[in-house]
Protein backbone atom coordinates (compact mmCIF):
# COMPACT_ATOMS: atom_id res chain seq x y z
CA UNK A 1 0.00 0.00 0.00
CA UNK A 2 1.43 3.36 -1.07
CA UNK A 3 0.50 5.28 2.06
CA UNK A 4 3.64 7.39 2.61
CA UNK A 5 3.44 11.06 1.68
CA UNK A 6 -0.35 11.19 1.90
CA UNK A 7 -2.49 13.33 4.20
CA UNK A 8 -2.39 12.45 7.89
CA UNK A 9 -5.32 12.90 10.24
CA UNK A 10 -5.17 15.32 13.15
CA UNK A 11 -7.75 13.22 15.04
CA UNK A 12 -5.14 11.07 16.81
CA UNK A 13 -4.25 11.30 20.51
CA UNK A 14 -1.05 9.53 21.53
CA UNK A 15 -1.07 8.31 25.13
CA UNK A 16 1.69 5.75 24.76
CA UNK A 17 3.95 5.91 27.75
CA UNK A 18 1.27 7.56 29.87
CA UNK A 19 0.83 5.94 33.27
CA UNK A 20 -2.68 7.16 33.90
CA UNK A 21 -4.31 5.55 30.88
CA UNK A 22 -6.61 8.48 30.38
CA UNK A 23 -8.81 7.22 27.59
CA UNK A 24 -9.32 3.49 27.11
CA UNK A 25 -9.42 0.56 24.76
CA UNK A 26 -9.44 -3.08 24.02
CA UNK A 27 -10.82 -5.63 21.63
CA UNK A 28 -11.15 -6.00 17.85
CA UNK A 29 -14.78 -5.14 18.52
CA UNK A 30 -16.99 -2.54 20.13
CA UNK A 31 -18.10 -2.72 23.76
CA UNK A 32 -21.55 -4.20 24.33
CA UNK A 33 -23.77 -2.20 26.59
CA UNK A 34 -27.34 -2.45 27.80
CA UNK A 35 -30.27 -0.23 27.14
CA UNK A 36 -33.76 -0.15 25.74
CA UNK A 37 -36.49 -2.73 25.98
CA UNK A 38 -37.92 -3.09 22.50
CA UNK A 39 -38.54 -6.45 20.92
CA UNK A 40 -36.49 -7.56 17.97
CA UNK A 41 -39.41 -7.58 15.56
CA UNK A 42 -39.02 -4.91 12.96
CA UNK A 43 -36.41 -2.75 14.70
CA UNK A 44 -33.16 -3.65 12.97
CA UNK A 45 -34.78 -5.24 9.93
CA UNK A 46 -36.71 -2.07 9.08
CA UNK A 47 -33.47 -0.09 9.15
CA UNK A 48 -31.86 -2.36 6.62
CA UNK A 49 -34.89 -2.68 4.39
CA UNK A 50 -33.98 0.87 3.39
CA UNK A 51 -30.99 -0.62 1.59
CA UNK A 52 -33.10 -3.34 0.00
CA UNK A 53 -35.70 -0.88 -1.26
CA UNK A 54 -33.18 1.80 -2.20
CA UNK A 55 -34.51 4.40 0.21
CA UNK A 56 -31.66 6.55 1.55
CA UNK A 57 -30.78 5.12 5.01
CA UNK A 58 -29.01 8.31 6.02
CA UNK A 59 -32.17 10.29 5.33
CA UNK A 60 -34.25 7.86 7.37
CA UNK A 61 -31.79 8.12 10.20
CA UNK A 62 -31.14 11.85 10.05
CA UNK A 63 -29.90 12.97 13.39
CA UNK A 64 -29.24 9.43 14.59
CA UNK A 65 -25.56 10.16 14.87
CA UNK A 66 -26.33 11.78 18.22
CA UNK A 67 -28.23 8.76 19.52
CA UNK A 68 -26.14 6.29 21.49
CA UNK A 69 -27.76 4.89 24.58
CA UNK A 70 -25.54 1.92 24.99
CA UNK A 71 -22.67 1.85 27.26
CA UNK A 72 -21.16 3.25 30.35
CA UNK A 73 -22.78 5.68 32.63
CA UNK A 74 -19.73 7.08 34.38
CA UNK A 75 -17.89 10.00 32.90
CA UNK A 76 -14.19 10.02 32.21
CA UNK A 77 -12.07 13.09 32.65
CA UNK A 78 -10.28 13.72 29.41
CA UNK A 79 -6.60 14.55 29.55
CA UNK A 80 -5.12 17.10 27.16
CA UNK A 81 -4.26 15.42 23.88
CA UNK A 82 -0.57 15.18 23.23
CA UNK A 83 0.81 15.37 19.69
CA UNK A 84 1.32 11.97 18.08
CA UNK A 85 4.88 10.71 18.24
CA UNK A 86 6.90 11.27 15.09
CA UNK A 87 7.45 7.62 14.22
CA UNK A 88 6.51 5.54 11.22
CA UNK A 89 3.76 3.56 12.96
CA UNK A 90 2.04 6.73 14.12
CA UNK A 91 2.37 8.18 10.63
CA UNK A 92 0.80 5.01 9.23
CA UNK A 93 -2.13 5.10 11.67
CA UNK A 94 -2.73 8.79 11.02
CA UNK A 95 -2.62 8.23 7.27
CA UNK A 96 -5.06 5.30 7.31
CA UNK A 97 -7.43 7.22 9.56
CA UNK A 98 -7.24 10.16 7.12
CA UNK A 99 -8.07 7.81 4.24
CA UNK A 100 -11.17 6.57 6.10
CA UNK A 101 -12.16 10.18 6.79
CA UNK A 102 -11.93 11.06 3.11
CA UNK A 103 -13.89 7.98 2.01
CA UNK A 104 -16.75 8.25 4.50
CA UNK A 105 -17.00 12.02 4.10
CA UNK A 106 -17.51 11.45 0.38
CA UNK A 107 -20.08 8.68 0.92
CA UNK A 108 -22.07 10.63 3.51
CA UNK A 109 -21.98 13.79 1.38
CA UNK A 110 -23.37 11.83 -1.56
CA UNK A 111 -26.32 10.97 0.68
CA UNK A 112 -26.84 14.54 1.78
CA UNK A 113 -25.31 14.07 5.23
CA UNK A 114 -22.21 15.16 7.11
CA UNK A 115 -19.71 12.62 8.34
CA UNK A 116 -18.55 13.28 11.88
CA UNK A 117 -15.00 12.05 12.18
CA UNK A 118 -14.02 9.80 15.10
CA UNK A 119 -10.88 10.30 17.14
CA UNK A 120 -8.31 7.57 17.54
CA UNK A 121 -6.37 7.03 20.76
CA UNK A 122 -3.03 5.24 20.76
CA UNK A 123 -2.15 3.70 24.09
CA UNK A 124 0.17 1.15 25.64
CA UNK A 125 -0.55 -1.59 28.18
CA UNK A 126 -3.82 -0.30 29.62
CA UNK A 127 -6.25 2.56 29.31
CA UNK A 128 -9.56 3.97 30.54
CA UNK A 129 -12.35 5.16 28.27
CA UNK A 130 -16.00 6.14 28.46
CA UNK A 131 -16.67 2.44 27.84
CA UNK A 132 -14.53 1.29 30.78
CA UNK A 133 -11.08 -0.03 31.50
CA UNK A 134 -9.20 -2.39 29.17
CA UNK A 135 -5.73 -3.77 28.69
CA UNK A 136 -3.68 -4.29 25.57
CA UNK A 137 -4.57 -7.99 25.66
CA UNK A 138 -8.10 -7.17 24.55
CA UNK A 139 -7.01 -5.59 21.27
CA UNK A 140 -8.35 -2.61 19.30
CA UNK A 141 -11.93 -1.43 19.77
CA UNK A 142 -14.42 1.35 19.19
CA UNK A 143 -16.28 3.04 22.04
CA UNK A 144 -19.66 4.45 20.92
CA UNK A 145 -19.98 6.57 24.07
CA UNK A 146 -17.04 8.81 23.17
CA UNK A 147 -16.80 8.14 19.41
CA UNK A 148 -13.22 6.92 19.69
CA UNK A 149 -11.20 4.09 18.22
CA UNK A 150 -8.62 2.70 20.67
CA UNK A 151 -5.46 1.00 19.51
CA UNK A 152 -2.32 -0.38 21.09
CA UNK A 153 -0.10 -0.81 18.05
CA UNK A 154 1.52 -3.84 19.67
CA UNK A 155 -1.59 -5.62 18.35
CA UNK A 156 -0.11 -5.35 14.88
CA UNK A 157 2.92 -7.39 16.01
CA UNK A 158 0.56 -9.98 17.47
CA UNK A 159 -1.44 -10.00 14.24
CA UNK A 160 1.71 -10.76 12.28
CA UNK A 161 3.69 -12.99 14.64
CA UNK A 162 0.93 -14.93 16.38
CA UNK A 163 -1.86 -14.93 13.83
CA UNK A 164 0.25 -15.00 10.67
CA UNK A 165 -1.44 -11.95 9.17
CA UNK A 166 1.27 -9.52 8.13
CA UNK A 167 1.28 -6.54 5.81
CA UNK A 168 0.27 -2.90 5.94
CA UNK A 169 -3.15 -3.52 4.39
CA UNK A 170 -3.89 -6.17 7.01
CA UNK A 171 -3.22 -3.48 9.60
CA UNK A 172 -5.30 -0.97 7.67
CA UNK A 173 -8.19 -3.48 7.68
CA UNK A 174 -8.11 -3.53 11.49
CA UNK A 175 -8.44 0.27 11.65
CA UNK A 176 -11.09 0.35 8.92
CA UNK A 177 -13.12 -2.30 10.79
CA UNK A 178 -13.22 -0.16 13.92
CA UNK A 179 -14.13 2.91 11.87
CA UNK A 180 -16.89 0.73 10.40
CA UNK A 181 -18.36 0.56 13.91
CA UNK A 182 -18.25 4.35 14.03
CA UNK A 183 -20.23 4.46 10.80
CA UNK A 184 -22.77 2.11 12.39
CA UNK A 185 -22.92 4.44 15.35
CA UNK A 186 -23.61 7.46 13.16
CA UNK A 187 -26.34 5.56 11.31
CA UNK A 188 -28.06 4.61 14.56
CA UNK A 189 -27.46 0.90 13.99
CA UNK A 190 -25.48 0.44 17.18
CA UNK A 191 -28.16 2.10 19.30
CA UNK A 192 -30.79 -0.18 17.75
CA UNK A 193 -28.62 -3.18 18.49
CA UNK A 194 -28.26 -2.22 22.15
CA UNK A 195 -32.03 -1.91 22.37
CA UNK A 196 -32.88 -5.30 20.92
CA UNK A 197 -30.14 -7.32 22.62
CA UNK A 198 -31.61 -6.63 26.06
CA UNK A 199 -34.53 -8.87 25.09
CA UNK A 200 -32.32 -11.76 23.94
CA UNK A 201 -30.73 -14.72 25.59
CA UNK A 202 -26.97 -15.19 25.30
CA UNK A 203 -27.07 -17.30 22.15
CA UNK A 204 -29.38 -14.87 20.36
CA UNK A 205 -27.27 -11.91 21.46
CA UNK A 206 -24.13 -13.58 20.13
CA UNK A 207 -25.81 -14.15 16.77
CA UNK A 208 -26.82 -10.50 16.59
CA UNK A 209 -23.29 -9.48 17.57
CA UNK A 210 -21.95 -11.53 14.66
CA UNK A 211 -24.19 -9.63 12.26
CA UNK A 212 -22.95 -6.30 13.65
CA UNK A 213 -19.29 -7.37 13.36
CA UNK A 214 -19.68 -8.73 9.85
CA UNK A 215 -21.23 -5.48 8.74
CA UNK A 216 -18.20 -3.62 10.11
CA UNK A 217 -16.07 -6.00 8.01
CA UNK A 218 -18.19 -5.16 4.97
CA UNK A 219 -17.87 -1.44 5.66
CA UNK A 220 -14.11 -1.94 5.88
CA UNK A 221 -14.30 -3.55 2.46
CA UNK A 222 -16.26 -0.58 1.11
CA UNK A 223 -13.45 1.67 2.32
CA UNK A 224 -10.92 -0.70 0.73
CA UNK A 225 -12.65 -0.40 -2.65
CA UNK A 226 -12.57 3.39 -2.54
CA UNK A 227 -8.89 3.21 -1.58
CA UNK A 228 -8.16 0.90 -4.51
CA UNK A 229 -9.81 3.40 -6.84
CA UNK A 230 -7.23 5.98 -5.76
CA UNK A 231 -4.54 3.70 -7.18
CA UNK A 232 -2.58 3.36 -3.94
CA UNK A 233 -3.01 -0.37 -3.33
CA UNK A 234 -0.27 -2.77 -4.30
CA UNK A 235 -0.66 -6.22 -5.77
CA UNK A 236 -1.37 -8.59 -2.92
CA UNK A 237 -2.92 -5.99 -0.59
CA UNK A 238 -6.41 -7.44 -0.89
CA UNK A 239 -5.07 -10.88 -0.01
CA UNK A 240 -3.39 -9.41 3.08
CA UNK A 241 -6.75 -8.16 4.34
CA UNK A 242 -8.54 -11.39 3.47
CA UNK A 243 -5.86 -13.39 5.25
CA UNK A 244 -6.27 -11.20 8.34
CA UNK A 245 -10.04 -11.80 8.26
CA UNK A 246 -9.32 -15.54 7.92
CA UNK A 247 -6.96 -15.61 10.89
CA UNK A 248 -9.28 -13.78 13.30
CA UNK A 249 -12.48 -15.69 12.58
CA UNK A 250 -14.09 -17.10 15.73
CA UNK A 251 -13.74 -20.70 14.57
CA UNK A 252 -10.07 -20.29 13.68
CA UNK A 253 -9.26 -18.55 16.98
CA UNK A 254 -11.12 -21.16 19.04
CA UNK A 255 -9.54 -24.05 17.17
CA UNK A 256 -6.11 -22.50 17.67
CA UNK A 257 -6.69 -21.70 21.33
CA UNK A 258 -8.66 -24.69 22.63
CA UNK A 259 -8.64 -27.27 19.87
CA UNK A 260 -12.39 -27.19 19.16
CA UNK A 261 -15.10 -24.71 18.28
CA UNK A 262 -18.31 -23.68 20.04
CA UNK A 263 -20.52 -22.01 17.40
CA UNK A 264 -23.03 -20.78 20.00
CA UNK A 265 -20.31 -18.60 21.51
CA UNK A 266 -19.26 -16.91 18.25
CA UNK A 267 -19.46 -13.12 18.47
CA UNK A 268 -17.57 -11.95 15.36
CA UNK A 269 -18.23 -14.61 12.72
CA UNK A 270 -16.36 -17.50 11.19
CA UNK A 271 -13.28 -17.02 9.07
CA UNK A 272 -15.33 -17.75 5.94
CA UNK A 273 -17.97 -15.20 6.91
CA UNK A 274 -15.48 -12.47 7.72
CA UNK A 275 -13.67 -12.98 4.43
CA UNK A 276 -16.92 -13.11 2.47
CA UNK A 277 -18.32 -9.87 3.90
CA UNK A 278 -15.08 -7.93 3.53
CA UNK A 279 -14.83 -9.18 -0.05
CA UNK A 280 -18.44 -8.21 -0.68
CA UNK A 281 -17.84 -4.63 0.47
CA UNK A 282 -14.62 -4.49 -1.52
CA UNK A 283 -16.26 -5.83 -4.67
CA UNK A 284 -19.20 -3.43 -4.64
CA UNK A 285 -17.87 -0.34 -2.87
CA UNK A 286 -21.43 0.23 -1.65
CA UNK A 287 -22.90 0.32 1.85
CA UNK A 288 -26.11 -1.06 0.39
CA UNK A 289 -24.34 -4.38 -0.15
CA UNK A 290 -23.60 -4.68 3.59
CA UNK A 291 -27.06 -5.79 4.72
CA UNK A 292 -26.09 -8.44 7.26
CA UNK A 293 -29.48 -7.98 8.96
CA UNK A 294 -31.66 -8.85 5.99
CA UNK A 295 -34.38 -11.49 6.52
CA UNK A 296 -32.76 -13.42 3.68
CA UNK A 297 -29.30 -13.26 5.30
CA UNK A 298 -27.89 -16.80 5.20
CA UNK A 299 -25.76 -19.03 7.40
CA UNK A 300 -26.50 -17.49 10.78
Amino acid sequence: MEWRGRRQSDNVDDLRGSDDGAYGGGGFRFPIGGGGGLGIGGIVVVLFLSWVTGINPLTLLAGADAVVNGSPSRSVQQQPARPPANDEMTAFVRTILAETEDTWTEIFRANGQTYKEPRLTLFSRQVQSACGFASSATGPFYCPSDNRVYLDTSFFRQLSQQFGASGDFAQAYVIAHEVGHHVQNLLGIMAKYHQVRSTMNETEANRMSVRVELQADCFAGVWGKHTEQKGILDQGDLQEALNAAQQIGDDTLQRRGQGYVVPESFSHGTSAQRKRWFQRGFSTGSMRSCDTFSPVYQQL
